[in-house]
This record gives structure tokens, sequence and C-alpha cells, in this order.
């Protein structure tokens, strides 16, 4: 095959599709590459607030009423059913101490339950990524894409304009394809970072991490164990949530599908990778299991259903995330960690800027503009990043980690609602807020400050929109609909206009009468 495109897409994730499906929109041709076949493994697999906000928006914005519905569990179940997904209503954790079971403290100071939706009709969801960019792809076919599958690219040539030509291979045949610009979509040590050499300096101040991750079934209900047993009534079942446990030198994840499979990881330090000897898969599952009772219960009937994947370094940053005639999505250009599951929505931002970038520059992006586009992503990343390393720093100190995690709600929650009324927040994470960001990286434990809820609600306070760091309610935090109307003044409007947006927002069926 030799062609030419308009605008060459390496990697048909989520995030390549969506992409190629807004390209195509505003007029562009696009072809879509990728390595293997659909449906296949991906891992990536929580959204949150901000990523359903980011999907309505997208959607909106270019034409794509197919789409819209994965912005929420409601609207998903009824438009997508043949898509699995599974219900998110929150963020879980466990704080758990080697060798020992775990038990809810009386004061609640060993869990942290952040609710991130009213309601199951507006509930975030986690991704079955095997169905849903399969999806997606189709979807770019159906709009016009022109999509090779099972294609390993070699080289990335220019010819005599500066444009890109990529050369591979597909099914023995020799593919070579020029487009006006390339965008790299495949994640982490991507084809462009390859091609193009990039360094990958790695972030300041991260602890070097390794993970290992699967798919399973007959995974245990926390909430139907006798270990996890609460006192009183959660914000939300403990497991309609992205769980974690956590424990001295890393986490691990539990993300349920409605098709009966549940993603499970961990991620450490690498000091405790080598004590786990993770690379050795299964075995070092099996060792972990060995020091947590309560999640080896959980585990207990638990059957793998593909091999482990083992990651020897999770954390990653490229050099650059732009440049003529190129760019690298989020995803491609960074990666931090999925603790706060910050990548779908950060992929989200940058398919936003570049569609925009794209739209705007008849399909070829000026270079200022990538400039400005690479260094946002990069910032973005770093800003993240040190956040995500004070919260592995915490983890020992338990209520040193709810206290900083509130740092994130509160920037998620603020942006969202800043969104929904029709502003611009400052950034992921408020990253473009100076403020914020200097008092992030001040508070960090991994700068060991003394740190507690009362330091933290100070810094939050002008965007804390969401009843966060009250130590009334030890460590649950529902969704309150009248936080952001009392909050009205910190989104820059009237709670007559909170008031109205939330009400716009909730479903009929809902109780609450504003």
């Amino acid at each position: 095959m030799t062609s030419s495109f308009d605008l060459a897409i390496v990697g048909s994730g989520f995030a390549g599709s969506l992409l190629a499906l807004i390209a195509r929109r505003i007029g562009c041709s696009v072809l879509l590459l990728e390595r293997g076949r659909h449906p296949r493994f991906a891992i990536g697999e929580s959204a949150s607030p901000l990523a359903g906000v980011l999907i309505e928006q997208l959607a909106d914005r270019y034409d794509l009423p197919r789409i819209r519905p994965l912005a929420s569990y409601g609207t998903w179940q009824r438009a997508c059913p043949e898509v699995a997904c599974g219900l998110k209503r929150g963020f879980t954790y466990f704080k758990h101490d080697a060798g020992r079971r775990y038990a809810m403290r009386s004061d609640r100071a060993n869990q942290l339950l952040v609710a991130a939706s009213p309601c199951d009709e507006l509930s975030d969801t986690h991704w079955f990524r095997a169905d849903v960019d399969h999806f997606l792809v189709k979807e770019a076919c159906g709009a016009g894409v022109e999509f090779l599958d099972m294609t390993t690219l070699s080289d990335l040539e220019w010819d005599a304009d500066g444009a890109p030509i990529l050369c591979g291979v597909r099914e023995g045949r020799t593919v070579r394809a020029s487009a006006r610009f390339v965008v790299d979509a495949t994640g982490p040590r991507g084809f462009l970072s390859r091609a193009l050499r990039l360094d990958a300096p790695g972030f300041d101040g991260y602890p070097p991490t390794q993970a290992l991750y699967s798919h399973f079934t007959d995974v245990a209900r926390c909430d139907g164990m006798t270990d996890f047993d609460v006192d009183g009534a959660p914000p939300f079942p403990l497991d309609e949530a992205a769980l974690h446990h956590v424990f001295d030198g890393g986490w691990m994840w539990v993300l349920r599908f409605g098709n009966g499979v549940i993603s499970a990881g961990i991620a450490v330090t690498d000091a405790l990778a080598s004590e786990l000897r993770l690379s050795e898969g299964a075995g070092a599952w099996e060792r972990f299991l060995g020091r947590h009772p309560s999640i080896a219960g959980q585990f207990a009937d638990a059957r793998a259903i593909r091999e482990f994947t083992w990651m020897p370094r999770v954390a990653y940053q490229a050099s650059a995330a732009a440049g003529p005639r190129w760019a690298l999505l989020p995803s491609a250009a960074a990666f931090v960690d999925p603790l706060f599951s910050t990548g779908i929505p950060m992929t989200l931002l940058g398919i936003e800027r570049l569609a925009a970038l794209l739209e705007r520059d008849d399909g070829n992006p000026d270079r200022r503009s990538l400039d400005d586009y690479s260094r946002t992503t990069l910032h973005e990343a770093e800003h993240t990043a040190r956040f995500v390393a004070g919260c592995y720093a915490g983890f020992p100190a338990f209520d040193r980690f709810t206290a900083y995690s509130m740092l994130y709600f509160a920037a998620a929650s603020f942006s969202e609602m800043m969104r929904r009324l029709g502003k611009v927040p400052p950034g992921f994470l408020c990253a473009a807020d100076v403020r914020f960001a200097d008092d992030l990286a001040r508070l960090s434990p991994a700068n060991a400050p003394p740190l507690d809820l009362t330091d933290v609600a100070a810094v939050v306070d002008r965007i804390n929109i969401a009843g966060l760091c009250d130590p009334s309610k030890r460590n649950w935090y529902d969704v309150d609909l009248e936080d952001p109307i009392r909050g009205a003044a910190k989104l820059d409007a009237s709670p007559d206009t909170v008031r109205a947006m939330l009400r716009q927002l909730m479903p009929v069926s809902t109780t609450w009468s504003p």
C-alpha cells in the first residue's frame, strides 16, 4: 500500500480511534494503524467524572452522538449494553499491614471512601478496553477512516517538504504512507518515541515502580467478607468503585466489569518488587497474597484468565510531546501511575487540545502551537507525578495519605464543575494554578512535612466545592449537591446558576429537590 493522508494515527486504542473520528468530522483524510487485531487486551480501564464531561463536550462539539452515551453508566447501559463496562461510584481505599487481617478501625482511619457521583445513572465507569476500543475502531471505520491492523512500522522518513512517511509491513506486504501530520497514540515508549529517538528523562523525585496485573474471574466482593465489615451505611457499595488495597511500598487495584471479569494488579516500589520477585508473574502474585491475608481471602477462588503482565518500569516521560508535523498524545508522551485514574482524563484533554489545533490550522498545526501543546502535556504529567510520589511516601502513615489525597479530589471536583458551567479550569489537577501547584509540592509527604487534614483544608478551601477535608465525616465522603451550590462563588457563578445546572444534570427519578 502506498497512499497519502492528511493525518496518520499510530495506535487504535480508544484515544487513537476517537481522535480519528474527530479528524474525519473536521474534514481530514485519516489513516489509523494498529500493530494487533481487535478485540484485544489493553490496560488503562478506569474513568472519572472529568473524563465523562470531556466525552460529552467532545461528542457535542464534533457531532458524535454515538460516542456521547459513554460519558456515564446510565446512558452507556441503555445505548451500548453490548460494550462491557463496570459501575464506578467512587474511590475505595483500605490500608493493610503485612501479615495481619484487615479490620476497620472505629475512627475509620485505615480506610477512605470518596464518592464521585450521586447515583448509578450519572456514575463513572470502568472500561473493558477490549470492547471499548473495538467499538470505537468500528465507529472510526464507519466514518471513513482508513484502518490497517496487523501492521508493524519500522521506519519514519520525511519527504522533500518535511512531511512524515511511515514505513512498515502488513502481513508480508510493504506499507508506505505519507501524511501531512502524524500522531502517536500507542502508549509509553511508542513508535514515534523510538523513531525520533526521544530522550526519556523520567520524573524528578519519583520512586521507581513496577507493576504486575491480569484479568480474573470469581474475585470475592469486599462487602461480602467479614474482614471488610463496616459500621454504618457507606456512601456507596464498597466494590462498585475503583477499589484500592494500600500497603507499605505500593497498592493494588480491583476493578469490576459487568461481564464478570475483574481487572486486578499491583504497583510497587522496586524494593518490594525485588522481594516479591515480580518478574516471575504468577509466583510473585502468590507471594504477594501470602503477605496480606484479607486480600488473599478476596482472591481465594479467583482464576486468572490471561497471562500475568509484568511492567519492569511503570512511570515514563518523553523529552518532548510534539514537534514539526508530529505529536504524542498524553498517553504516549508520559505515564505516571493508575492510582487516581488519571490516564483516561489526561488523554482526553490531549485529544481535545490536538483536535482544536487540527481544526484551527487546517490539519497541520504550526510550530508555536505544538510547542505550547508539548509544554502543557509534559507539565501536567510532571505535576501529576509529583502528587503520586507524595502519595507513595504517605502510604506507611495512612493518615498522611488520606489528607494529601484531598488535593486531588478537590481539584478534580472543581474542574468537573467548572466545565459543566462552561468555564475553563486551570489545567489537569489545577496544574496551571501556580499557587495550587506550589502548595501541592510543599505539602507532599515525600518532603516529610508534618501534615494533617487541617493543613490541606486551608490550601484547598478556595477550590473545595465538594465538602472535603471534614474530620467529622471520618474518611467517608458522599456527594452532597448542596456543596457546590454553597461554593458557587468559588466557581465564579451564582448559587442559582449552579442550582440550575445541577437540576438539568440530575435524572428525573432523583429525590433531590434543589
